[in-house]
């Protein structure tokens, strides 16, 4: 299905199912949120790619308008729907500031196809995080699409993030996933080591000759 949307290009990957918080002081998007909100439409965030608009976006539902400023500025909440594959870019549209897009959807599976997997994932993003000190930050509610859920929580870098946008069955994606975090488990080990010696200091331990293996 091909359709036109609004388009707001940022340079942030936002995947389906993700709310998003946007202050808005920019004329331009600040009629395009107001045409949106009047004509009870979406809008799309393209992800800037090397200072390109990039060809994979997220269609972008509002879902609350939280505060409007005298100046006309707003902020408002907004949530993920659809990945979308850019066409074509619409420059000039009859009196609007805003650019829009011609954009097509791709079909896009998100029930999991192997939930021990994805079991296993969740498990090491959380040990993870565990190790951090940062377990809070862990989501505990998840949905079906797990991928999506903590493919920001991984350390991918932008250009991983917008790699991932593009895999459109949740296996791939978990196992896109899957071998990012085999590729940084050194990392976590070491994570592990060095929380284990700081757990240590200021400890008395018994030490010989034989612990220094000499």
């Amino acid at each position: 299905m091909m359709n036109f949307i609004p388009i707001f290009p940022l340079d942030i990957v936002v995947y389906p199912g993700e709310p998003l918080n946007l202050h808005i002081f920019e004329p331009r998007y600040k009629q395009l949120i107001r045409d949106c909100i009047a004509n009870k439409k979406d809008f799309g965030i393209p992800t800037v790619v090397d200072k390109k608009i990039g060809e994979l976006g997220t269609r972008m539902e509002i879902t609350e308008i939280v505060k409007e400023y005298e100046n006309g500025e707003m902020d408002i909440r907004t949530k993920g729907s659809q990945i979308f594959k850019v066409l074509e870019i619409v420059k000039e549209i009859p009196e609007k500031l805003y650019h829009g897009a011609i954009v097509e959807y791709p079909q896009n599976i998100t029930v999991p196809d192997n939930s021990r997997i994805a079991q296993l994932i969740q498990d090491e993003v959380k040990r993870m995080y565990t190790l951090m000190g940062v377990e809070a930050k862990f989501p505990e509610h998840k949905t079906e699409m797990i991928a999506y859920e903590i493919a920001h929580l991984v350390g991918l870098s932008r250009e991983q993030e917008y790699e991932l946008l593009g895999l459109f069955t949740e296996i791939q994606r978990l196992e896109y996933i899957r071998r990012h975090l085999k590729a940084i488990l050194p990392v976590i080990q070491e994570l592990e080591v060095m929380k284990a010696r700081v757990q240590r200091n200021g400890h008395f331990r018994d030490l010989s000759l034989d612990d220094l293996s000499l």
